[in-house]
């Protein structure tokens, strides 16, 4: 069974956080690489938008977690800590957080993304000039780099496209190079 199947049987399909049956689709949460439908959660498309633009977030909407913050899947609970936590300065999402409880490595995963920390504390990925670095930008390596494991030098100038981040340390970011994935440090690209 494929996991799109899995989680519409998971869901009886309907959205796992707003029970929304309009437009659902299966959202990775991550860090995680979705390979297990307990990596996933089945979501409505109005949901899916909230959560990957965190500026258009309707708080009215994400009444619902009143409820799904009680699922049973930790991918569920993950987005639901998240939401709640994007959204702590209504007032009642902070209700709804201080009775949330979620075990260790749940909690982690819901941590790993940087949501619910303050601004001062997220870590932030800046290049060689300190421009920030986002998820899926484009940067130019500013110096040869010898590729430890791989016996090839990636050299001045090669840019490497579609970049992730790496949540737990702002100096790494990810990229292909050559074919290989290989993990760069900030200070020798530029945007």
């Amino acid at each position: 069974m494929n996991i799109e199947k899995a989680l519409q049987q998971r869901s009886e399909s309907t959205c796992e956080l707003c029970a929304s049956a309009d437009e659902l689709s299966v959202l990775v949460v991550e860090p995680k690489s979705g390979d297990t439908t307990e990596e996933c959660a089945y979501v409505c498309n109005t949901c899916q938008s909230q959560i990957d633009q965190s500026t258009e977030t309707d708080p009215n909407h994400w009444r619902c977690l009143n409820d799904s913050m009680w699922n049973t899947h930790p991918a569920v609970q993950v987005l639901a800590w998240r939401m709640l936590s994007r959204l702590k300065s209504e007032g009642w999402p902070q209700d709804l957080l201080d009775m949330l409880y979620l075990e260790e490595d749940t909690l982690a995963w819901a941590k790993a993304t940087g949501e619910g920390e303050e601004e001062s504390d997220k870590i932030v990925h800046k290049d060689s000039n300190g421009a920030i670095l986002a998820a899926g930008d484009s940067v130019v390596l500013i110096k040869d780099l010898n590729v430890k494991g791989a016996n090839f030098t990636a050299k001045r100038g090669t840019a490497v496209r579609n970049i992730t981040l790496t949540h737990d340390n702002a100096e790494h970011i990810e990229g292909k190079v050559n074919g290989q994935h290989i993990v760069i440090l900030t200070k020798f690209v530029k945007k």
